[in-house]
């Protein structure tokens, strides 16, 4: 059950569910749970499915293009996991970058968005990621990234406070150059 695509061990992740269901005390062979550790596993596939993932990648097809003016994209919806507690965080992403003689198609930012947020995650290091990512790939004269998400391990857990948002941003080349305080 290892998926060769993303080279996560769905099977190892199925056993441990297992244990998990036994040790709060479950019955793993009753009906409603009897396929819950291989759904997981699963699901654990597709969210973790960036983790082998190079973003980069998406970015090197692009245009040369004379455009020397900011390029913005923004709401683009994300879905992530937390790497602290395994609960879901999810929001959107903002992103601005000046073109240095080549753009890409604005599906391609949105998938490196979704292949860096498909991994274990902080928000503040996705936004970093994706920041760095872009100037790597595309090479611009400068980038910005904010995200802004909700934290599952804010509103179920800990001090319960639904509503909540996250701000992160990250710049880097131009913006930062042009006086941006740090």
């Amino acid at each position: 059950m290892r998926s060769i695509v993303t080279g996560i061990d769905q099977e190892r992740i199925a056993a441990a569910v297992r244990e998990i269901i036994t040790a709060i005390g479950e019955d793993g062979s009753r009906e409603g749970l009897l396929e819950t550790p291989r759904r997981i596993a699963e699901m654990y596939a597709e969210l973790f499915s960036g983790t082998y993932q190079d973003p980069r990648s998406v970015l090197a097809t692009g245009f040369a293009e004379d455009h020397k003016e900011m390029v913005i994209l923004k709401n683009i919806p994300f879905y992530s996991l937390c790497e602290h507690h395994f609960l879901p965080f999810h929001g959107q992403a903002h992103v601005g970058y000046v073109p240095e003689g080549r753009i890409v198609g604005v599906s391609k930012i949105a998938r490196a968005i979704d292949i860096l947020a498909r991994r274990p995650q902080m928000q503040e290091r996705l936004t970093s990621q994706v920041a760095d990512a872009i100037m790597d790939g595309l090479q611009p004269d400068g980038v910005a990234v904010v995200i802004e998400a909700a934290h599952q391990c804010m509103t179920t857990r800990g001090p319960q406070t639904p509503g909540a948002v996250m701000v992160t941003s990250a710049i880097r080349g131009g913006f930062r150059r042009r006086g941006v305080p740090r």
